[in-house]
């Protein structure tokens, strides 16, 4: 059966001809379906796609964080040495990586929009994976920046890429669980490279020194896991190689109560504009970029951590505790969000306490009090749950294709300009107490809850004025259909399905 677009004509006071252009991709499998979704049935093609998609996601989230994490394991394995970094220099190698991330986020964004979501982000995993092997045969700080640049352009494309396979997979409900679940591996991250670091510290080779291992061995890694995403790796649930054609239409009808549709390959200028003039846009921006400011901790770990007397190899090993934390406390939080409703700004605004308490410590406590600075080094790293929940939310509240997009890189280029900003805080002056940055991390922390309250009410507001106004007149929306006899027949479209921004649908309501 073909399809074919026909002008956007009101046929009757209730029934609309959309173009087949302007509705969601899942519209085209399920116009016209009338029978109505089991429960068990939803939940076998649920636990179908948690057993092919979410795998690669979350080991592919692991290479990622790993890769990015090399530049600050390699401070403690000879980096800084072998190619005469300073101080400032190797601050502004984390830096640059989030210069390459923020100028090509929207490129990036809007290829994932144009392209195969699976095969582009292969491309970009290939790419990083070679220009990672790179940083091994640099000399300096000129050939380190280049590389470092590099690989923030190619890795700019995987969170974005995840948000956009998690709404087209998942419900509502579901997303908090599942990006929770690829967020988690930040912290297994921390802990595979830490024990990686241990390992090549070990290696006693002539002319190859500990860090290059490093670069090779994770290069090599993403290498692999490149070729295996642009076999496995789907890019829609409407053309999934793992699920038959009739799971592939209940895979779509399972989305129906999103009301966010699937995906439309079509860029819409007026669904740009309306991200962009969303308040709640730049309210999340704020958010992603003041959440990722105390992100330069990372990069400044392992210095920090030999800093309080620890030797290399105890450092090393020192550096998995926050991995385990993180791990921990992600998973704790998107289970509290889930189990109760509507609570995401205040799950997520409860793990910043902890991380006062860090603060206070690390820059109060006497030089000496080494249990007491390193507890204080690891409380610091309580919040993470706060931009792993509000990245759930985002994707939840937001509809439209085209406007996902444009929010999804508005917020992940904020997320940028917190990474950038941060490791510049760390300069040689501040050693070895660095209490400008710490008070800097600190205030992020204070504001961050605020916004996530502010957010929510917001939302609240929207959700008050939109209960208050009439219930949708029950306009009925049909695409044109040719059989495969030549005759030209109108399907109905259900509205869930025709691309609407979360503006633009009355009917859709924000979680909370």
């Amino acid at each position: 059966m073909s399809l074919e677009s026909s002008s956007v004509v009101l046929r009757d006071r209730k029934r609309a001809g959309v173009s087949v252009s302007e509705v969601d991709t899942g519209a085209q499998l399920v116009a016209g379906l009338t029978s109505t979704l089991e429960p068990d049935e939803a939940l076998r093609i649920r636990r179908k796609i948690d057993r092919y998609v979410m795998p690669l996601m979350c080991v592919l989230y692991v290479i990622q964080f790993m890769d990015k994490l090399t530049l600050g394991s390699a401070a403690i394995l000879g980096i800084q040495q072998a190619t005469h970094l300073t101080t400032n220099e190797y601050n502004w190698l984390g830096t640059v990586f989030y210069l390459g991330y923020i100028l090509f986020e929207y490129p990036q964004n809007l290829a994932l929009q144009r392209f195969p979501v699976g095969k582009w982000m292969s491309i970009n995993i290939f790419v990083w994976a070679v220009v990672l092997a790179c940083h091994a045969a640099c000399k300096s700080f000129r050939g380190l920046l280049v590389v470092r640049l590099l690989l923030g352009v190619c890795e700019g494309s995987i969170t974005a890429g995840f948000l956009i396979v998690s709404s087209m997979f998942y419900t509502r409900t579901e997303q908090t669980l599942r990006v929770g679940y690829w967020s988690l591996m930040i912290g297994t991250a921390q802990i595979i490279c830490g024990f990686i670091s241990f390992g090549v510290l070990h290696i006693k080779t002539t002319g190859f020194e500990p860090w290059q291992w490093l670069m090779v061995i994770t290069a090599i890694i993403t290498m692999a896991l490149a070729i295996l995403f642009w076999f496995l790796f789907p890019d829609s649930p409407t053309n999934a190689w793992f699920l038959t054609p009739g799971e592939r239409v209940k895979a779509v009808q399972r989305l129906k109560e999103n009301q966010t549709g699937v995906e439309n390959k079509h860029f819409k200028m007026e669904q740009m504009i309306e991200a962009l003039t969303d308040p709640k846009t730049w309210l999340f921006a704020l958010l992603s970029a003041l959440c990722n400011v105390p992100s330069s901790i990372l990069n400044q770990q392992s210095l920090i951590l030999a800093s309080f007397g620890f030797s290399y190899l105890q450092t090393t090993l020192l550096s998995c505790i926050p991995g385990v934390i993180q791990v921990l406390t992600v998973f704790t939080g998107v289970r509290l969000a889930i189990r109760r409703p509507n609570s995401r700004a205040y799950v997520a605004a409860m793990y910043f306490v902890p991380a006062w308490l860090g603060v206070l410590l690390v820059n109060l406590l006497p030089w000496s009090n080494r249990a007491g600075l390193l507890a204080g080094q690891f409380l610091a790293g309580f919040p993470v749950p706060g931009f792993v929940l509000s990245l759930s939310w985002l994707n939840n509240v937001t509809a439209g294709h085209t406007k996902k997009v444009v929010t999804n890189a508005t917020i992940l280029s904020a997320y940028c300009v917190g990474n950038a900003a941060g490791p510049l805080m760390w300069k040689a002056q501040y050693k070895p107490r660095n209490h400008i940055p710490w008070a800097a991390i600190g205030t992020c922390y204070v504001v961050c809850p605020l916004l996530l309250l502010v957010i929510r009410a917001v939302l609240v507001r929207e959700n008050r004025i939109r209960d208050a106004k009439p219930v949708d007149d029950g306009e009925e929306y049909v695409i044109e259909r040719i059989t495969e006899d030549g005759k030209h027949v109108e399907v109905k479209v259900d509205k869930e399905f025709l691309d609407l921004t979360d503006k633009q649908n009355r009917d859709f309501r924000y979680v909370l």
